[in-house]
């Protein structure tokens, strides 16, 4: 057993993914608390200008998706969209967290988005997502998001790195 230690978000988000979390009045209540320091950032320190949340599609299947709910507590906090049909995830991946080599995961991230220009154009889009690793998946979505998608600035809010 390792004595891992975590920050406080840090914490939170393995509950919600990993740990003692089991019920889902359990699990939003957790992501209710990431929303709200993210919130905080956002309205107290950050400050950026967001017509839209675009929560990174998750690469593994789980019955309540913790980006999600939490991009969704976020939003509803801020008063703004969650555009889920900006981004779509058209390939499946692996896991990008078993993945340790920067240009191995962009040659799987390949193809594996699409951007719907109708939804993303002129707009300040945050894209939200729960851990941070290499950079890679974003920095694909942010392509995307500026071409084809023409989005007017492109945000980025994680919760933790791994």
């Amino acid at each position: 057993m390792f004595d891992t230690k975590r920050p406080p978000v840090g914490e939170l988000l393995y509950q919600l993914k990993y740990g003692r979390a089991q019920t889902k009045v359990e699990k939003l209540a957790i992501a209710d608390q990431l929303a709200e320091t993210a919130e905080n950032f956002i309205r107290n320190t950050w400050r950026a200008p967001i017509d839209a949340i675009l929560p990174v599609p998750p690469s593994n299947v789980r019955a309540i998706q913790p980006v999600l709910v939490v991009a969704e507590a976020l939003a509803a906090r801020l008063g703004v969209p969650v555009c889920t049909g900006c981004l779509t995830k058209v390939k499946q991946t692996p896991q990008m967290k078993d993945i340790t080599d920067y240009d191995k995961r962009k040659e799987v991230l390949a193809g594996a988005f699409t951007v719907d220009p109708a939804l993303t154009t002129g707009k300040n889009l945050l894209i939200f997502d729960d851990l941070h690793g290499s950079g890679a998946t974003v920095s694909r979505i942010v392509e995307l998001l500026k071409d084809p998608g023409r989005a007017k600035a492109v945000y980025l809010l994680t919760l933790t790195t791994k």
